[in-house]
């Protein structure tokens, strides 16, 4: 799947929220040999954890106890790595990482995995926080907590259940926590920290803590040599907080994750400055002030130094560069310009000196844009009411309410010039009623938000945030006021939650009917906030989970309720499991259906017409569009998300107020044109993309062919014969080749026919190329025909010395056995006894043949040439396939090999990733390791848990809206989010178009129904009755009445249902209630007025 597939906003670059500050980072501090809390572990640090199901150790050490997990012999861990026994990791599992190696990079992969980090307060937030960088795979989590868990820890924290009531917390937290991937060292914390005890972790974060503990921890992490990046966070109800200190400069190695952007030049001009223009091949990205360099470029050679040049006036194909060319020669042809991203320095402020002097706060919500300065007042004044009090405002107590107000009032008239004149106090009152309680959807969000903090501090990825967040989500709330009775909690596992939105709605969420489709990394997450809301979780309620797809080894890094004995069940099943141990009275159900029109008999009218509302978790746009179209006929709020890496989107659907996921589309992925791919590739993206196709073509399509043949000789070649075309002459031709000229019978053939491949591919097809088009070759119109975007090829010379050309035979003569059956020698991993069956092989000489048509049409879209004689070649071909087969053995079968990216011990990568770099040293285009190979060529989707994370609770906080209803337009809130910037665009979704006619409107949302099994005559007097004149009737492709046929005047007093079944011969199935007619209507003065779908019910 590609990431055009996914739904996202236009992705947006633009500088992270610090703006024009400085930056710092200090490469020590992620050494490889940093020490896992040196002076607290002194025994059982076990790093090469084999298992998931973890025991305990603690030891007491002066006056602190720490608890390291220690592992059982079971199964293989979640997430295995190669560990030395010094703790390093010494190699990545690209297996298991590869959706998060696409969005971090191996040497972010090596930072994250040398980080020690501490996690202090595991209620919700903390511990969500915790899995994220578990998932991640830093090298140590240690988590700390003095407090026991409370039954009202159970709102928010998944790893609590209600026997751990009364455990202290980080002890409650270690053994789940450890499951996620024992190749982390989890440890606990259970007495109060000192500051000198932050000096082991390269990273820490508070997430409950009070300010002045928290002024002086910040002031040691500041004053640290080097710093340590310091994180205060917290979520009080529906209002949460975020701060960053990560020292006096740190470095941002990459500001946004982005690959340079780059372009191919088409002419460069003598001036001062000189103007450089770009192919239109695609826009150019450059803005004004990036640093450039050139290579490649023929004539004004003097470019080709390496040295950065800056940008200026740039535009879509073109720009500046501050350069005097005009004693340079005169440019040629050729040239790449690329951008050389720059590290950026920035400079932290303690939080003693951010609290006075907060600066620019980073907003995510431009509706509410004066809000952060608010609750930066306002978290302030809680941890005073805190101190004060000894506990937090009590839920519905006016008294804490205005005592908490004062307090506001209280640090505003200290605050100086940035004194806020007018603060609402309903918003404050909201805050106070809210305040003990930590709620899932914002422990969530904010911890995929400061799970995303922490790899930046540990890596130097990505720009950090700069220094204070601030969000609410005050719109979740009822609409109707809150009875501070119904806030009292009733001693159950929602207290929390019941303190914050009251019983009432608490009761809607318990007796929800719930459909969850996709339980992948979106909907596992889902599925655990679900459970902890307490969603579906009654004998009323019900959710229903649907997943076609079954756990693989990649799956386990971000989908956390899989472990690695999970890997090949149904995924749907598994993670509902694992949701009920979350909740054990979550009524859930687990189904294997794809939702599809093809399973509309599970998922039927009955089924629909229940629902209360639609959670999607799919990872593609066809899915998204079925389900979306789903909701729209049976009028059900869709709660819609996306990811991509670091970004994510969320989009709410909601009935009559908003407009569909349908309503608008991304435009799609610019392909490129298919003489490009075949014979004129100039980025490796092209070699990739013919790299696979010929995979596929070798190795699946033509044995497929090949069976297809000899499962039923005389229909393959009657229905070739009968098609007559180039592509039935292609098909035959490759299965006579495939069992003929290049029938493998042993090891040593397979061999052969690799050779012979390479040859064909990298040398004869390139000599027949540039004897076609010379390199100084011309067009119609005089221009060189070899000029950008088009780079000349160079034929290969095949050397058994060249590692690369030896892997390629090994990969192709493995994988082409494998289609034959043949036994593979254990030799062939010997390069020395491959190369001597390598020089066996006798490779022809070859001549470049005049008269070869090679396509350069970039709107052709084959490279198949029509013949006229294609039927008597057809016949030739089909009598010598006839002779061939009768030589075959009895039961002769090939085996297709279908390409399979996440298994790196099957060759299939090596092959395709040898293609490619083959083909790429051909044309002279910078190769790829198999990693990135895998990525493109697997179109495999970045994705990372942080982001994951996030965009559930996003999209959980508008639940609370949809289920407690009566919310309006403006309530509701979209999300676009980029963790690596960091950007959030949070808006108010779109209505959707009104149709007006007469006294009437409409929307997409509409559906006419008309009962009691009516007759044609019947359905045209109802539509007339609305000034409505129907002209056309159809069901599907089939017309069911048109006006201007006389004939069909006689249908007039027949039942719908009668010419459904009749003229459009459709079976109606038994639990099928209606069905639905597409009208063409006009209104009485001849104007067509588009109606909405009218479905007629005869049940």
């Amino acid at each position: 799947m590609d990431s055009s597939q996914l739904y996202m906003l236009p992705s947006k670059r633009g500088g992270g929220a610090g703006g024009g500050e400085e930056v710092v980072f200090v490469e020590d501090l992620r050494s490889s040999d940093a020490p896992v809390n040196k002076k607290l572990c002194t025994t059982n640090t076990v790093v090469n954890f084999p298992i998931a199901s973890a025991t305990t150790t603690t030891t007491t050490t002066g006056n602190s106890n720490v608890t390291i997990t220690a592992a059982s012999q079971e199964p293989l861990s979640n997430q295995s790595l190669s560990i030395m026994s010094n703790g390093n990791p010494s190699d990545i599992d690209e297996d298991l990482h590869s959706r998060q190696l696409a969005v971090y990079g191996r040497e972010t992969m090596r930072r994250m995995f040398a980080s020690n980090v501490l996690v202090s307060g595991l209620q919700g937030l903390g511990a969500e926080i915790a899995k994220n960088l578990i998932l991640a795979g830093v090298k140590s989590v240690t988590l700390h907590d003095e407090g026991v868990v409370e039954l009202w820890d159970l709102s928010s924290n998944f790893v609590f259940t209600e026997d751990d009531v009364g455990k202290n917390r980080a002890l409650a937290s270690i053994q789940k926590l450890q499951e996620l991937n024992n190749a982390v060292v989890i440890s606990s914390l259970t007495t109060p920290l000192t500051k000198e005890q932050l000096a082991d972790f390269q990273t820490v974060v508070f997430t409950d803590i009070s300010l002045e503990k928290a002024i002086e921890f910040d002031d040691y992490c500041h004053k640290h040599n080097p710093p340590i990046p310091f994180i205060k966070t917290e979520v009080r109800g529906l209002f949460g907080s975020l701060f960053c200190d990560f020292g006096p400069e740190f470095t941002v190695f990459d500001v946004d994750g982005n690959d340079p952007h780059t372009g191919i030049i088409a002419s460069i001009s003598n001036d001062n400055p000189a103007m450089v223009a770009c192919v239109d091949d695609e826009r150019l990205e450059f803005q004004d002030g990036d640093l450039v360099i050139f290579s490649e470029i023929h004539g004004m050679s003097q470019l080709n130094d390496g040295k950065p040049r800056k940008v200026k006036s740039s535009r879509p194909y073109s720009f500046f560069i501050e350069e005097d060319t005009t004693s340079y020669g005169a440019y040629q042809r050729g040239g790449i310009v690329t951008q050389v991203k720059q590290p950026k320095v920035l400079k932290f402020k303690t939080l003693q000196e951010s609290l006075k002097n907060p600066g620019e706060f980073l907003l995510s919500d431009f509706s509410k844009f004066d809000r952060p300065p608010v609750l930066h007042l306002a978290f302030q004044a809680l941890d005073k009411f805190r101190q004060e009090l000894g506990r937090f405002p009590v839920a519905g107590s006016e008294d804490d309410a205005q005592k908490f107000i004062s307090l506001v009032t209280d640090v505003n008239n200290n605050s100086g010039e940035s004194k806020i004149e007018e603060i609402d106090p309903k918003l404050l009152r909201h805050f106070a009623f809210g305040a003990r309680a930590v709620l899932n959807p914002m422990a969530a969000m904010f911890g995929g938000i400061v799970g995303q903090e922490v790899v930046k501090a540990c890596s130097g990825k990505f720009h950090p945030i700069f220094q204070f967040f601030y969000f609410d989500s005050i719109e979740s709330l009822p609409t109707e006021p809150l009875d501070p009775v119904d806030l009292k909690p009733l001693n159950s596992r929602y207290d929390a939650q019941i303190s914050v939105f009251g019983r009432k709605l608490q009761k809607k969420l318990e007796n929800a009917n719930t459909f969850v489709v996709g339980s992948g990394a979106l909907g596992c997450e889902f599925l655990k906030n679900l459970a902890l809301m307490g969603v579906s979780c009654s004998k009323q309620g019900k959710l229903t989970i649907t997943d076609d797809d079954v756990i693989e080894k990649s799956n386990l890094s971000r989908q956390f309720l899989f472990r690695d004995w999970n890997i090949g069940q149904a995924k749907s099943t598994v993670a509902a499991t694992a949701a009920t141990l979350i909740n054990p009275r979550f009524n859930i159900e687990a189904l294997q259906n794809r939702a599809s029109s093809e399973t509309e008999n599970v998922f039927d009218d009955t089924f629909w017409e229940n629902l209360n509302v639609v959670v999607n978790a799919l990872d593609n746009v066809n899915a998204r569009l079925y389900i979306d179209q789903r909701c729209v006929y049976f009028q059900k709020p869709l709660l819609e998300s996306g990811t991509l890496g670091a970004k994510c989107n969320t989009q709410m659907v909601i009935p009559h107020l908003t407009e569909n996921y349908g309503a608008s589309r991304d435009p799609p992925e610019k392909q490129a044109p298919m003489c490009t791919v075949h014979s004129f590739p100039h980025n490796i993206d092209h070699c990739l993309t013919w790299a696979r196709s010929e995979f596929e073509g070798l190795l699946e399509k033509t044995p497929t062919e090949v069976n297809a043949y000899l499962s039923s000789p005389s229909e393959y070649t009657s229905a070739m014969i009968n098609s007559g075309d180039a592509q039935a002459r292609d098909n035959l031709e490759r299965v006579l080749d495939c069992l003929d000229m290049d029938k493998c019978e042993t090891f040593q053939d397979c061999i052969t026919w690799t050779r012979l491949r390479f040859e064909d591919y990298f040398v004869n097809r390139v000599k027949q190329l540039t004897f076609t088009f010379p390199e100084d070759a011309t067009t119609s119109n005089g221009a060189l025909f070899w000029s950008a975007p088009k780079r000349f090829p160079r034929a290969l010379d095949f050397s058994v010395d060249d590692p690369s050309h030896l892997q390629f035979i090994m990969a192709g003569s493995i994988l082409r056995a494998e289609t034959f059956g043949i036994p593979i020698p254990d030799w062939v991993k010997s390069p020395k006894k491959l190369a001597d069956a390598i020089n066996n092989v006798m490779v022809p000489e070859f001549e470049p043949k005049t008269g070869v048509k090679i396509v350069t049409d970039e709107k052709a879209t084959s490279t198949s040439a029509a013949s006229i004689d294609d039927a008597a070649v057809i016949n030739e071909l089909v009598r010598k396939l006839e002779n061939c087969h009768k030589n075959l053995p009895p039961g002769f079968k090939m085996n297709p090999v279908q390409f399979e990216k996440d298994d790196d011990t099957n060759f299939h990568m090596d092959l395709i990733a040898g293609l490619a770099n083959m083909r790429a040293r051909n044309y002279s285009i910078p190769e790829v390791d198999k990693l990135k190979a895998k990525f493109i060529a697997g179109r495999i989707i970045p994705a990372i848990a942080t982001a994951t994370a996030m965009a559930t609770g996003f999209v959980c906080l508008e639940l609370y809206k949809v289920l407690s209803e009566g919310h309006k337009l403006e309530d509701y809130r979209n999300t676009f989010a980029n963790l690596a910037l960091p950007l959030f665009s949070i808006a108010e979704p779109v209505p959707p178009i009104t149709i007006k006619h007469q006294e009437m409107s409409w929307t997409v949302w509409d559906r006419w129904i008309i009962e009691n099994n009516p007759t044609l005559r019947e359905l045209l007097q109802w539509l007339k009755n609305k000034g409505l004149i129907a002209y056309s009737i159809s069901f599907g492709s089939c017309l069911l009445f048109n006006s201007m046929f006389p004939n069909h005047k006689t249908r007039m007093d027949k039942k719908m249902v009668e010419l459904v079944r009749d003229v459009a011969k459709a079976e109606l199935p038994p639990f099928r209630k209606h069905f639905d007619v597409v009208i063409a209507c006009e209104d009485e003065e001849d104007n067509d007025v588009d109606i909405p779908q009218v479905s007629i019910y005869f049940k």
